[in-house]
């Protein structure tokens, strides 16, 4: 076989395994190679690589030498290749994935098997890996051209560090715009949703153009609706943009569609208001450039009948006629669309566009706001939560992504709450941070009254956008809302009162009903009920940063409180915990599973777990799958009792104990913190089954990720990339970041662990109930029995003193052990949320518990 197989060519796969003579290449390269890639000047491994498998007989290999590579790029696309006739099956997506081995780049092919690696976010950018095993796929229509695949892998640790001057060995990888190794597609796709814009393929830089309008013909919207129907050509449209949908993706495996694409305009003129949908390659052309408010002529469009089922946006001005009868549509074929924005100093008053007509409310408004109405909000954030997923119900493998975030604007004490979908706006949803002015259209009203605590909050709309900061110059800016906010913000600015918000943590919103009858009337429980059996798989099934809640029936056997033990409180801390939860290879994993068994604590930010949380690292052929994907946390770790023996005195049993060796001389008030961990309800019926349980789930760690934390202005890219998605390409890091560990926590309290038994008294599993509860509710001491307790707050809480801290700590440790007894052998319904956080780490929190045999 010859060593070398021919450049790329257009065609199914966009790049062959080209294989030019590496040694100019190379002088200049090996600087700023990656910690643990630093190896002498030699040739490429890759390079080593590919001339092994092209002097193999068969169509793969195990490398003869597996060394650390570091990985650059994790990129998805459409699977292509089946038949019209047949339904397509999953995987849909597949992943190139772009490795250097500090001297090449090479862009290689994923095999589907190992799908679940990036589903779980294991295999991501900026780690190391092994690749143990790799074959050739080749291009049977094309001579000698074919691609790397990677058959087996190993993810090990992330890299302080890795160089992008690196060049591709491939010159064909080195193209703009970029295309995928495999189909027909020319485009990647957002790794973790499809209705964000990904790539080079999607233009901004369309400007607006004056036009001569001597010779061109314009009709308005009303007349073509009248006479449209009888014409093949259309005259010129003259229309402003009053709302812009986010993109959808309707790409299919058995369809043959380049660029699949369709988004919703609504545009009028002084007769009327109409649909526009620009379709396939348009999009990526266009979509970034058009904004709501700009001018446009439109020529050479087509006209067809309103899809019957299509929900319109409410209008923008209730005295323009909305022109439900046809669609304009706009496409790049058939005929071939004309678009041209035109400046808004050349919009004469005579033409009547209509101008966009804002619904802005404010907080004090929202209260009087009905149901499903539509709204424009205008605050500072004062809270940004993490990015989450949701799985769609058509499909298993596409995702919603969303966030919580709450938005002041000073007319009351309560923020805006809002679900922030992605609105194909990935250059403001991921720059969002606390502290940042923040405008949104077209958010929808969600409440119900009946409910306590009373449900109110927004959520965004199909035709909804995000604005940030900037605000001079926008349409909204003369409105009398958008002005009184923007003249309290300059007060509070002035004063420093907005340094005290929070981003990040885990957020149990929106909350369940109060009582088990009206959920029941709410859900259908014969069908959401999840067996206790079947919990572990429901937890495996997530993919990353997928939240989903679940109910399951059983009976409360232990309740048992942990103390907040932030790294904060010390410095000594922060570096003990500096690295926990790191991936690992497999040999660091094993030491520090020794290490965590040994202390008998995990090494992790508080509030922590008394179980040792458990972060494995991925041995990554198919065959290990099930090794490496297994729950969290392992077997328990004796509670320690306080005061009753040596070891006792001079630890403390809330933090791992390589931090508690260094604190045992320390000051007696971790002494007194010492005596809460104690508080700890254990039932008889715990005691005599628990040693005959089938299976123990041990789902009760909470992870760093999952505390919301005060947030540092000065931090903000640190923190924002924190809760942010994992990105499809490395972005290097400037100077050495920070951890989390280093952040102040925003909640007062610790957490609780509770044990919950099976119906069956076969399987039990312990989860996390995070309270957050504010401090005027702690000094109260108004949770008298633990079904209160459980009622979610959504009230961080506010800046408290240690005393008040530890107070608090005691009078609701109190009251939850004294309440436990109510509810001993009592069967409960317990509302669980089970997140993935990624790279192995999952979580369970209690949400809600139910006594079905009481109605309120």
């Amino acid at each position: 076989m010859s060593s070398e197989l021919g450049q790329p060519q257009e065609g199914p796969s966009h790049a062959g395994l080209d294989l030019p003579n590496p040694e100019g290449d190379e002088a200049g390269v090996q600087r700023g190679v990656i910690r643990s890639l630093r190896a002498p000047r030699c040739r490429s491994w890759i390079q080593k690589v590919l001339e092994q498998i092209t002097d193999s007989p068969r169509q793969w290999i195990t490398p003869s030498e597996v060394v650390p590579v570091a990985v650059l790029a994790v990129q998805r696309y459409l699977l292509e290749g089946e038949p019209r006739d047949v339904e397509p099956k999953p995987p849909l997506y597949c992943y190139d994935v772009t490795i250097s081995d500090g001297v090449f780049r090479e862009k290689c092919y994923l095999d589907p098997s190992l799908n679940f690696l990036v589903y779980k976010n294991i295999l991501k950018v900026g780690i190391e890996v092994k690749i143990s095993r790799v074959s050739c796929i080749y291009n049977e229509k094309r001579l000698g051209q074919g691609i790397l695949c990677i058959d087996m892998v190993h993810c090990g640790e992330s890299l302080d560090s890795i160089s992008l001057e690196i060049p591709f060995r491939n010159r064909a990888h080195r193209e703009i715009p970029e295309r995928p190794l495999r189909g027909g597609k020319s485009h990647y796709l957002a790794l973790w949703n499809n209705e964000d814009p990904y790539g080079d393929i999607w233009l901004s830089n369309k400007q607006p153009e004056e036009h001569n309008f001597n010779n061109t013909r314009i009709v308005s919207l009303s007349h073509l609706e009248m006479t449209w129907s009888n014409r093949r050509s259309f005259p010129a449209l003259l229309v402003r943009i009053l709302r812009k949908s986010k993109l959808r993706y309707y790409g299919k495996p058995n369809k043959k569609m380049t660029e699949p694409y369709q988004t919703f305009l609504e545009v009028a003129d002084s007769s009327g208001t109409v649909s526009v949908i620009m379709w396939n390659t348009l999009c990526p052309e266009w979509y970034k450039s058009l904004h709501v408010g700009l001018v446009l002529l439109l020529q050479d469009y087509s006209i067809k009948k309103s899809h019957p089922f299509r929900m319109q946006p409410l209008p923008v001005d209730p005295q323009i006629k909305l022109i439900s009868t046809m669609e304009i549509c706009l496409n790049l074929r058939d005929p071939p669309t004309n678009i041209i924005i035109i400046p808004e100093e050349q919009v004469k008053p005579e033409w009547r566009l209509p101008k966009l007509n804002h619904r802005f409310i404010s907080r004090s408004e929202l209260d009087d706001m009905p149901e499903n109405s539509i709204c424009d909000v205008i605050g500072v954030l004062v809270f940004v939560g993490r990015v989450q997923r949701s799985k769609k119900k058509e499909s298993r493998e596409d995702f919603w992504s969303y966030r919580w975030i709450h938005i002041a604007d000073g007319t009351s004490k309560q923020p805006f709450i809002v679900e922030l979908f992605s609105t194909s706006q990935p250059e403001v949803f991921e720059k969002i941070y606390p502290m940042t002015h923040f405008m949104c259209t077209q958010l929808k009203v969600v409440r119900n009254d009946s409910q306590v605590p009373k449900l109110l909050y927004l959520t965004t709309t199909n035709e909804s956008c995000m604005f940030i900061n900037g605000h001079r110059g926008q349409p909204y800016a003369n409105n009398t809302k958008v002005k009184n906010f923007l003249q309290w913000i300059k007060t509070k600015t002035n004063s420093g009162e907005l340094k005290n918000t929070v981003i990040g943590g885990y957020y149990p919103y929106p909350p369940v009903p109060e009582t088990f009858s009206k959920y029941n009337i709410s859900v259908k429980v014969e069908s959401f009920f999840t067996a206790i059996s079947e919990v572990r798989k429901e937890i495996e099934d997530l993919q990353y940063r997928e939240q989903k809640r679940i109910a399951i029936q059983g009976i409360i056997t232990v309740i048992k409180y942990v103390p907040y033990s932030g790294a904060t409180e010390s410095a000594s801390a922060s570096e003990t915990l500096r690295n926990a939860n790191r991936p690992s290879t497999s040999q660091s994993a094993r030491r520090e599973s020794q290490s965590q068994e040994k202390d008998g604590k995990p090494q992790d930010d508080g509030p922590v777990s008394s179980q040792r949380c458990h972060t494995t690292s991925a041995s990554l052929s198919p065959p290990k799958k099930k090794r490496t994907l297994e729950g969290p946390c392992a077997k328990p770790i004796p509670v320690p009792q306080p005061e009753t023996s040596a070891q006792a005195k001079g630890n403390n049993p809330g933090m791992p104990s390589t931090f508690q060796r260094r604190e045992s001389t320390s000051t007696g008030r971790i002494g007194k913190a010492r005596k809460t961990i104690s508080d700890k309800w254990e039932s008889q019926m715990w005691r005599e089954k628990k040693l005959g349980l089938i299976d123990h789930l041990r789902y009760s760690c909470v992870y760093p990720e999952s505390i919301p934390r005060r947030f540092v202005l000065e931090h903000r890219d640190f923190l924002t990339q924190q809760y942010n998605s994992q990105p499809a390409k490395y972005i290097p890091q400037e100077g050495r970041p920070p951890k989390l560990y280093d952040f102040k926590s925003a909640l007062v309290l610790g957490h609780f662990e509770v044990t919950i038994l099976g119906l069956n008294h076969e399987i039990a599993i312990s989860v996390a109930f995070l309270p957050e509860y504010s401090s005027e509710d702690v000094r109260t001491s108004q949770i008298d029995t633990l079904l209160t307790c459980m009622n979610y707050s959504c009230l961080f809480p506010q800046k408290s003193t240690g005393n008040d801290r530890l107070q608090g700590s005691r009078a609701l440790t109190g009251d939850i052990i004294k309440a436990a007894t109510e509810l001993d052998k009592v069967r409960i319904v317990g509302i669980l949320d089970i997140c993935n956080l990624g790279n192995g780490k999952t979580e369970v929190y209690l949400h809600k518990i139910y006594r079905p045999d009481k109605t309120s």
